[in-house]
């Protein structure tokens, strides 16, 4: 029986702040730049100083199996192809890309709403949230 490694521990803390930036996410680019980060920092903390780590090396990607790319350059690397292999980190980055997923298909489906929310249109009248859905500025004033 072979042994596996486990970074779960790493997992959990930066499981959270995944979940915090991608919630706090406001377009598709900002999905995959957070999970690029967030990922890169797990790959730093498991593998060191062994692996020569750059941005591009992780991406996200929807339209991929599992939504996420490494990189043939770091797949390459002894130090990472082992690790790869002996540990749990192909399931950990698999559930953060999931997770993220989720987040960018939400984004994807109601892309009007956030292009409107980062590019507000002067004049036009603003939504507020009145605790019983939303209704526009000129409504309230009458």
């Amino acid at each position: 029986m072979t042994r596996q490694i486990s970074f779960s521990k790493l997992e959990q803390d930066l499981r959270a702040r995944l979940r915090e930036k991608v919630s706090a996410a406001e377009s598709t680019e900002d999905v995959k730049k957070f999970f690029a980060q967030t990922v890169g920092e797990l790959l730093q903390k498991v593998l060191g100083d062994n692996v020569d780590l750059r941005y591009e090396d992780i991406r996200f990607n929807p339209r991929e199996k599992g939504a996420y790319v490494i990189s043939e350059r770091l797949q390459k690397m002894k130090g990472f192809a082992s690790v790869w292999r002996e540990s749990d980190l192909p399931h950990i980055i698999k559930r953060m890309a999931e997770f993220a997923l989720k987040r960018h298909e939400h984004l994807e489906r109601h892309r009007d709403k956030t292009e409107a929310k980062m590019y507000p249109v002067p004049g036009k009248a603003t939504q507020r949230s009145s605790g019983h859905g939303v209704e526009s500025r000129d409504r309230r004033q009458r």
